[in-house]
């Protein structure tokens, strides 16, 4: 069987996603939640000509050398000047505070000399400084976010200020993890002669906790036929929108997983891919959910991971797929081979800007190698190898 294109498979996992599915949350529970609709501007912001700092507002063509004008009232935050200002007349106000009608112009506190109910300034006026004009941050009908943006704390912020209270976000899916192996233990276990600490369910779900609504985890299962079939059951029937098995996904003589997902109404795309580390990455159906089965080494099951069912969940979320970068190497690149290589890589920051430095260590079972990462290199097929100075694709690993 041959191998499948990275770039089809991903095809294929897309086309079975579900359309985006809608709630409402309050603002202060929207918080890296994802668009379904947009934010449109309801006022204006200032809803006023509003003063940029503390001072006087007056008319600019007023504001000579020596020259005294009349102050007639104050204009502050909340409680504005009610009148019109005339000529030769000058108004105290203070940052936010509404502009009086008739003026044009602030000049800083700094800048005036005031004598009881006049004052006159050491600088001259420029027409219109320091007047925020209304509708200067934003105007009614402007898209503030546009659906399928993810609120960070800045988005959060102009969102309250547009004066909205709910908003409407995408639903998140539910993924459920299964770990598969007669030799894994938890972390804080002590370590028998044959075993191994299992790491899989723990960076996934630290991986794809933003994405998600709850990420349920089923534990380690061991390579027996009807225990993996009774505790995958339970896992499908809970109807998870992901499913992620780690472990048996190639077709060894302990690799059960396959055959007891198909056994249970699993629809597999496909099970092999063209790609390093991670070719035997899983791919099926059964109802609504989405079934992957990674690979046990871990650092095949986290780059699968990114490489794969993080579009899938962004995919669900309404959230556009962000472009990888081009960086410059800091040193060169092997040979490839006919598999594409998401090749370890530090980000590093040199005089001219940053560059991706390769990190020799390809075992897919080395996961200190893949901390010290930032970024994968995503190598051709077949690509000869780059000097030092080209520039290659590369995609950030903890980009949301």
């Amino acid at each position: 069987m041959s191998l499948l294109p990275v770039d089809d498979a991903l095809r294929a996992i897309l086309s079975h996603v579900s359309p985006v599915s809608t709630e409402t949350v309050p603002l202060a529970d929207a918080v890296g939640r994802v668009l379904a609709a947009p934010i449109v501007a309801r006022h204006d912001q200032p809803p006023f000509d509003a003063s940029a700092m503390d001072g006087y507002a007056m008319r600019a063509e007023d504001v000579a050398d020596g020259t005294w004008l009349e102050l007639i009232g104050t204009s502050q935050a909340g409680a504005g000047f009610t009148g019109a200002l005339g000529p030769g007349q000058a108004v105290r106000i203070f940052t936010g505070a509404p502009v009086p009608d008739g003026a044009d112009t602030v000049i800083m506190q700094e800048e005036a000399v005031r004598e009881g109910e006049r004052v006159r300034f050491t600088a001259p006026a420029r027409l219109g400084h320091s007047v925020r004009p209304r509708g200067n941050d934003f105007a009614v009908g402007q898209v503030l976010l546009a659906a399928g943006t993810r609120l960070t704390p800045m988005q959060i912020a102009v969102a309250a200020a547009a004066n909205a209270d709910r908003l409407a976000v995408a639903r998140r899916p539910r993924v459920a993890l299964v770990a598969t192996g007669d030799e894994l233990v938890l972390p804080g276990s002590s370590l028998g002669p044959d075993q191994i600490v299992a790491s899989n369910s723990f960076g996934l779900g630290a991986m794809l906790a933003p994405y998600a609504e709850a990420i349920a985890d089923h534990g380690i299962i061991a390579d027996d036929a009807g225990l993996l079939h009774d505790r995958l059951a339970a896992a499908l029937d809970a109807e998870p929108d992901v499913l992620i098995t780690t472990g048996g996904a190639s077709v060894g003589e302990h690799d059960l997983v396959q055959d007891v997902l198909t056994t249970l109404g699993v629809k597999l795309d496909f099970w092999r891919i063209n790609m390093r580390p991670g070719k035997p990455l899983m791919f099926g159906t059964r109802g609504k959910t989405l079934v992957f089965g990674l690979p046990g080494n871990p650092v095949s099951a986290m780059v699968t991971a990114l490489v794969f069912i993080k579009p899938a969940l962004r995919a669900f979320l309404g959230h556009g797929e962000p472009a990888h970068w081009r960086l410059p190497l800091a040193a060169p690149t092997p040979l490839n081979t006919a598999r594409r290589h998401f090749m370890r890589a530090r980000l590093i920051h040199s005089e001219t800007g940053p560059m991706a430095e390769p990190i020799s260590q390809t075992d897919s079972g080395h996961t200190s190698s893949l901390a010290a990462a930032g970024l994968l290199i995503v190598q051709p097929e077949h690509d000869p190898g780059q000097a030092a100075g080209a520039l290659v694709e590369a995609l950030p690993i903890d980009a949301f």
